[in-house]
């Protein structure tokens, strides 16, 4: 799933940056790398927590990060 499409308050861990180059250089040093833990904090413009921290992203670069979506419990 891509993170733009998650619902806000999903949690999930990313599963790959889907673009290189200078895009993909930035991404991985905001702390955007496989296996980062995040939660969707709003939508339009992408707001993410992680490491404590809110994260916005425009949609096109939100577009390029792949999750593992965690399942929400009943």
């Amino acid at each position: 799933m891509k993170l733009r499409t998650m619902k806000t308050g999903q949690t999930g861990k990313i599963h790959a940056i889907t673009v290189q180059g200078s895009l993909g250089l930035r991404l991985c040093e905001m702390g955007l790398v496989p296996g980062t833990s995040i939660k969707m904090e709003g939508r339009d413009p992408v707001k993410i927590r992680l490491h404590g921290q809110v994260l916005t992203l425009r949609n096109n670069e939100a577009d390029h990060i792949e999750m593992n979506v965690q399942e929400e419990e009943q």
